[in-house]
């Protein structure tokens, strides 16, 4: 199977002759391609909301993280700036037995940081790593979500992590043998938990193998420093196969809590990146700065996660209140009063740009909100819940508190239910929303591949980011069929019809990227809507 962008043996030879190409150009202070006069200063510095839990690849969970790990380590297959798949450590794969087995060609002159040939006993390792129990990968689920022969069962203890359906056919040939036919199966392998890994690094330095000098990666960049709740440092990685193309020689990430704060920095000049912008401040900031400030959309669903489970309020278990507190929700005054930053009201879970999704027909999104709000309070006063309070929880983000604080007053004016609001930093959220020590928390999915299943098997029950505890065998069982349906469009549909109907989750709004860029900053993918970016691909143009 070729890559979504096909390249034929003479395409690769004139890449080849570009190489040679950007080696000289590169040298002579202009770019490769575009002819553009390179500034001497090669750095980039961006801001970070929070502090990374991990660079583990097989550890990672959420964005901040991967943003780091894709520049450090580089998977079988990477994204163009449009998402397109391209060439990684693979060169090239093939398909056979109705997209059951895939073959994957690694590149030769692939290189580890200390110059160890990268081959393909390193995915082998690394995908038993992240399915092995012991391990407790947070994402261990994505490998039984690729349908890797074997992955649920190794991931219940049942059968070990050498049964998973991946081999080395020879250092630089990796077949992988899935239960299930999955097409979009490639795609898959760009998200961090199917990176290599440098398993004599690992075993030498155990769970301090990410910290700078113990880190082997085998992406355009090394780890250089890392201050914790300040900042780090990657560096360009002379081993990396395509060094000669990689302009910026610095990339820095700046841990900024406050927003405010941190548009301060920006305009100071201390961040070429901001992400994401002061709610509410992105018409001013058009406006002021008209090459910087930026909005593009991005695939990620904003929504609020309800606790199905007995740990959470009882009331919850009850459709009639989980629908009222939906409904009740304006979120036109969210995106257009509140953010205003170019976000779209969402009343379904898959975001609407997710490539080949259909948007079904969902009926509370065809109400007025005054109909949405007359129907809430009818829905609340049936069921007899009197005197609710629910807690909810966010992360730090003034972002989240402001919406948070207007859909609390929401809640209270519409139907008398008060809320609780209880702020963490990143890494305790994490873990108190897993433990489900929650009603109602804030939540937010970006997709790890551009496929609505990356949206919808998050609500299947078994899923390990399902922290609200939904489940649904109808939804399970639609889910599973959506693996081998030639068409899965319709399967999607109805799966999101049964969701709104259950109100599994409140959907909130589906994201639109705001964040600013300094305009001597070039090569940022505008059109890659998983808002996958590498550092490799970035340069700065003399002013």
């Amino acid at each position: 199977m070729p890559f979504e962008k096909p390249r034929t043996v003479l395409a690769f030879a004139f890449m080849a002759l570009a190489l040679a190409a950007s080696a000289q150009a590169h040298a002579a202070g202009t770019h490769p391609v575009t002819g553009e006069v390179l500034s001497d200063d090669q750095s980039f510095t961006y801001r970070l909301l929070d502090q990374f839990p991990t660079l583990d690849p097989q550890l990672n969970e959420e964005v901040a993280g991967f943003h780091v790990i894709r520049d450090l380590f580089e998977g079988l297959l990477s994204q163009d700036a449009d998402g397109n798949l391209v060439p990684g450590v693979a060169t090239s794969y093939s398909a056979s037995d109705g997209n059951r087995t895939y073959t994957f060609k690694l590149r030769k002159d692939a290189r580890w940081s200390n110059g160890d040939p990268v081959m393909a006993h390193d995915f082998v390792y690394a995908w038993r790593r992240a399915a092995d129990p012991k391990t407790a990968s947070p994402y261990g689920w994505y490998v039984a979500l690729t349908q890797m022969a074997n992955a649920g069962d190794i991931l219940a203890g049942r059968k070990p992590p050498s049964a998973l359906g991946v081999r080395a056919v020879d250092d630089r040939t990796l077949e992988v043998g899935l239960d299930r036919p999955l097409p979009y199966f490639p795609a898959m392998t760009t998200y961090a938990t199917l990176f290599p890994a440098h398993r004599a690094t690992i075993e030498a330095h155990g769970s301090k193998w990410t910290a700078p000098g113990n880190m082997v990666s085998n992406g355009a960049y090394v780890l250089k420093e890392v201050v914790l709740n300040e900042f780090h440092t990657r560096v360009k990685n002379p081993k990396y196969w395509d060094a000669d193309r990689v302009i910026v020689e610095k990339v820095t990430g700046l841990v900024i809590n406050d927003v405010n704060q941190a548009l301060t920095r920006y305009r100071a000049g201390e961040l070429d990146h901001l992400e994401p912008l002061p709610p509410g401040q992105y018409p001013r900031l058009k406006k002021e700065l008209p090459d910087e400030a930026k909005s593009v959309p991005r695939l990620c669903s904003y929504y609020y996660a309800i606790n199905h489970t007995k740990s959470g309020n009882p009331a919850l278990r009850d459709v009639r209140v989980r629908r009222a507190l939906s409904l009740a929700v304006d979120r036109d005054v969210i995106v257009e009063r509140l953010l205003k930053g170019g976000q779209w009201a969402a009343y379904n879970f898959t975001h609407f740009k997710t490539a080949g999704f259909r948007m079904p027909d969902i009926d509370y999104a065809k109400l007025s909100q005054r109909g949405r709000d007359a129907e809430a309070k009818r829905l609340i006063e049936e069921s007899g819940v009197r005197d609710l309070t629910l807690k909810l929880i966010y992360n730090t983000s003034e972002s989240h508190k402001q919406i948070a604080t207007v859909i609390g007053q929401m809640w209270k004016q519409k139907l008398g239910v008060r809320t609780t609001l209880a702020n963490y930093e990143w890494k305790t959220y994490l873990n108190i929303r897993k433990n489900r020590e929650f009603d109602v928390a804030r939540s937010a999915w970006c997709g790890d591949y551009n496929e609505a299943s990356t949206f919808l098997d998050l609500l299947t029950t078994t899923h390990g980011a399902n922290d609200g505890g939904y489940s649904s065998a109808e939804v399970d069982a639609l889910m599973r069929d959506s693996k081998t349906a030639k068409d899965p469009a319709a399967i999607y549909a109805e799966v999101e019809r049964i969701l709104a109907g259950d109100m599994a989750i409140v959907p909130i709004y589906h994201y639109a990227n705001t964040f600013l860029l300094k305009s001597d900053i070039k090569g940022w993918p505008y059109n890659n809507v998983e808002n996958n970016w590498y550092a490799k691909n970035l340069y700065r143009v003399a002013k």
